[in-house]
């Protein structure tokens, strides 16, 4: 099973590597130029035109891959490898078989999209180049060094075709190799996927050990995790960090796990001495995450500490605005939204409309204003889950 965020996070480091490919490709045609505007034969005015191009051609990758940010879009790599092939072609017309490695360039890059189809099309590219550039070298060879033909038949059959032949050997390689990569890259995210599902399940077999502790259902962990999911995507997160939220959401209060019961279910209002004592779940909560590995377990250990804390510094552990990691900002409201609206054998569950009006109430004071806004957009998403994950029973 493929991830789509781990294939778009390695399309944008590709697409990055690329950009300083022609970055270090420019520097080597100003080498080449300075090199070849006192050596070779070739025109001044037509070396400087022609040089020029190439680097405009070259800049086009980097500009969208630097300063528009295309560095996650799976087109960009076509993108670079037309351009890369319009340089090569450029090039090659001007020095013919002198420069003639240079076009293997255009092969290499397409090899590091572990893209067979990419790697075909790539290899279509430059021999097209390579036919276009021995027609240009051969009718303007007046202008240009390189290519001793001064027929076009005599060019193709002892220049063009003979190094088509070798771009075709090369392509090959690179099909399997990245076919090869292809397969290892996609088993690792399966491998991933699966540690992900066998990740998930760990958390709901313990967040419902620590909810029955506390003597509540677990349909209290599926309802903030569920008001996780709303506050996640209206956060603007994509799906896949969305789920890992939700899933990471039902370990908030594993920290419970280290709380005696008698401090737990207590019916009337805790003592000093005991509010402390109940406070620390939250630390012990971190202590038992901070050492697990995976994302999942980085955000629920995140949530695990700072669920309690406010907007104004009033929390557990004094923290307040933006010291508050932002995931840790979201799961107040849903933790807060859900405690009210809950029946518990100690209490008795607020009406939604009191809910929604308190939480307005505490923005900026317990909650972060823009948290509170986006509650309120999708307060109608609340409610609907309020309304189908019910309690089953109560204690």
């Amino acid at each position: 099973m493929k991830s789509d965020r781990t294939l778009k996070d390695n399309y944008k480091k590709i697409n990055q590597l690329s950009a300083r490919c022609m970055k270090a490709l420019i520097a080597l045609m100003i080498l080449g130029f300075i090199y070849s505007f006192f050596v070779s034969e070739i025109d001044k005015a037509l070396l400087v035109i022609l040089f020029s191009i190439s680097i405009i051609v070259a800049l086009i990758p980097i500009l969208l891959i630097n300063i528009l940010k295309w560095d996650e879009s799976n087109f960009t790599k076509h993108i670079v490898v037309i351009c890369i092939c319009i340089d090569m072609t450029i090039i090659l017309t001007m020095f013919s078989s002198y420069i003639f490695p240079i076009m293997l360039f255009p092969i290499l890059m397409a090899s590091l999209y572990y893209n067979q189809t990419f790697v075909l099309f790539t290899s279509l590219l430059v021999s097209m180049s390579i036919l276009i550039s021995d027609f240009l070298s051969v009718k303007y060879n007046a202008y240009f060094v390189g290519n001793p033909y001064d027929s076009y038949d005599d060019s193709l059959i002892h220049f063009a075709v003979l190094h088509i032949v070798v771009v075709f050997i090369l392509s090959i390689a690179a099909y399997f190799i990245v076919q090869r990569n292809s397969m290892m890259i996609n088993s690792a995210i399966s491998d991933a996927a699966t540690m992900q599902s066998n990740q998930k399940g760990l958390i709901y077999a313990f967040s419902e050990i620590s909810e029955s502790k506390s003597k509540n259902t677990g349909e209290h962990i599926k309802r903030v995790a569920e008001y996780m999911r709303i506050m996640g995507r209206a956060s603007g997160f994509d799906e896949e960090y969305v789920d890992m939220l939700s899933t990471a959401s039902m370990m908030h209060d594993i920290g419970k796990l280290m709380i005696d019961e008698e401090i737990l279910d207590k019916p009337e209002k805790l003592t000093n001495e005991e509010y402390q004592i109940m406070k620390n779940h939250v630390l012990y909560g971190e202590a038992l995450l901070e050492k697990c590995p995976g994302e999942i377990m980085h955000i629920a250990c995140i949530l695990a500490k700072e669920h309690h804390e406010r907007w104004d510094g009033s929390g557990y552990l004094g923290m307040k605005g933006e010291e508050i990691a932002y995931i840790s900002r979201l799961i107040a409201v849903c933790d807060v939204f859900d405690a009210l609206t809950s029946e518990r054998y100690y209490k008795k569950g607020w009406s939604l409309e009191e809910t929604f009006n308190e939480i307005v109430s505490l923005s900026g004071k317990h909650f972060d204003p823009a948290v509170v806004k986006l509650f309120i957009q999708n307060f109608d998403e609340f409610k609907e889950v309020h309304n189908r994950i019910q309690d089953k029973q109560i204690y």
